[in-house]
């Protein structure tokens, strides 16, 4: 499962800003950079989870806050309404679909330790980023 939907959304306009961890390992595959999305910046890599270090589910899509609610309501996939994985804890956005779907696969590949570590260094309470996507 990619965990990408095709419901055809509008872009994100409200800027967010995604800073990139300096503590994942070179070999993951990603720099550290700090980000602040542009309105056609539409394509979201993410991370759900079930709880702290729980269950994690690394998905993409065009419309995060959708996507993030279908999860959290247990319509997102088998595997996060079989699980719990219901909080999403980290994420970054792209312009190219191509390379949101890149992104993914190559998290997907990671150790459980470097998601671990990204999302540590993004979201180190491990808090639900849902209520921050819409302002």
């Amino acid at each position: 499962m990619t965990g990408s939907d095709e419901d055809g959304a509008t872009p994100y306009v409200e800027a967010q800003r995604v800073r990139l961890p300096h503590v994942i390992p070179a070999e993951a595959g990603i720099q550290p950079t700090e980000h602040v999305m542009q309105a056609d910046e539409r394509y979201a890599v993410y991370i759900m989870a079930s709880r702290r270090n729980g269950t994690l589910y690394v998905g993409v899509t065009n419309n995060l806050a959708v996507r993030a609610h279908q999860h959290r309501t247990g319509e997102g996939s088998e595997f996060t309404r079989k699980y719990g994985v219901t909080r999403l804890v980290w994420y970054e956005f792209h312009s190219d679909i191509n390379e949101a779907i890149t992104s993914e696969k190559r998290i997907k590949k990671w150790e459980r330790r470097w998601k671990l570590e990204l999302i540590e260094s993004f979201n180190p309470e491990w808090t639900d980023l849902y209520d921050t996507l819409n302002g």
